[in-house]
């Protein structure tokens, strides 16, 4: 006797919708998503190779239709689920690798979550914040990159969207709309005339120009030692020194500092 395999669509929806019913109904997610069916028997993933991430919004049925989504892929598996109270706690226990976090549309609770993103990038340094943003307001994912996320994906983007985010993310490549991006690199203060800037790049040994250039592509650290055939604590200790002598503060920053100053080229 053949057994049956029953399937659900996911069709788009607005973050803050609910699910229509339990179990294998439709789950909230961005408008505008591809239909994506989800396998009741998908393999789950290793626990030692799956891209481990904590999901933040304040409402349960969303984060639940965001586990759906996510726990059906093969290389990721959700750790925890935390309203914004909780995250700080929940994320130095669960140490994820990525921090998904639903954006709050009002302005004043919009504040408290560019806080919190600043917040969990001091008590979970290893993790990288990837924002799900439910305002039309455009300068929100400058704020957001500026209080330190590496991503944003906006209420009418795809699930094959939102999954390809969180591998770039987690590889440590930023995941910003090209606008966004040129927006971050016109508000970089550094002139291109500017006699100190100069200096400062001229200071770099060529060593630590190729560590640049695979921080711009996305590289981690154990990626670079393998490529330059050297230490991670090698790779550690040229890191120190580039962010001393551009005055930079992390590794988004100085991406950012090296598309503008032509020591990496912008990805196509």
């Amino acid at each position: 006797m053949k057994a049956g395999r029953s399937k659900g669509q996911i069709k788009g929806k607005g973050f803050d919708e609910e699910p229509d019913s339990v179990g294998r109904s439709r789950a909230p997610t961005p408008a505008g998503a591809l239909p994506v069916h989800l396998p009741r028997d998908a393999p789950a993933a290793s626990s030692e190779k799956a891209i481990r991430i904590l999901l933040i919004a304040e409402h349960t049925l969303v984060r639940a239709g965001y586990r759906m989504l996510i726990d059906v892929q093969p290389a990721m598996r959700v750790v925890a689920e935390a309203s914004r109270d909780e995250a700080i706690d929940i994320a130095g226990r669960e140490t994820p690798d990525i921090i998904l976090l639903g954006l709050d549309a009002e302005q004043q609770s919009l504040e408290n979550d560019l806080d919190l993103i600043s917040d969990l990038a001091i008590s979970c340094p290893a993790a990288r914040v990837l924002v799900l943003n439910q305002s039309d307001n455009s300068g929100i994912a400058e704020a957001a990159a500026h209080s330190g996320a590496m991503g944003l994906i906006n209420k009418d983007d795809s699930v094959p969207t939102l999954i390809k985010a969180i591998e770039k993310v987690h590889s440590g490549e930023a995941w910003f709309d090209r606008s966004i991006l040129g927006a971050l690199l016109g508000r970089n203060p550094t002139n291109h005339a500017n006699q100190q800037r100069d200096a400062r790049i001229a200071n770099l040994t060529q060593r630590e120009r190729g560590v640049i250039a695979l921080i711009a592509e996305g590289l981690k650290n154990k990626q670079i030692a393998e490529r330059l055939f050297i230490s991670e604590t090698t790779v550690t200790h040229h890191l120190s020194s580039i962010f001393s002598k551009l005055e930079v503060s992390d590794r988004l920053e100085l991406v950012i500092y090296a598309f503008a100053h032509k020591l990496a080229r912008m990805p196509r």
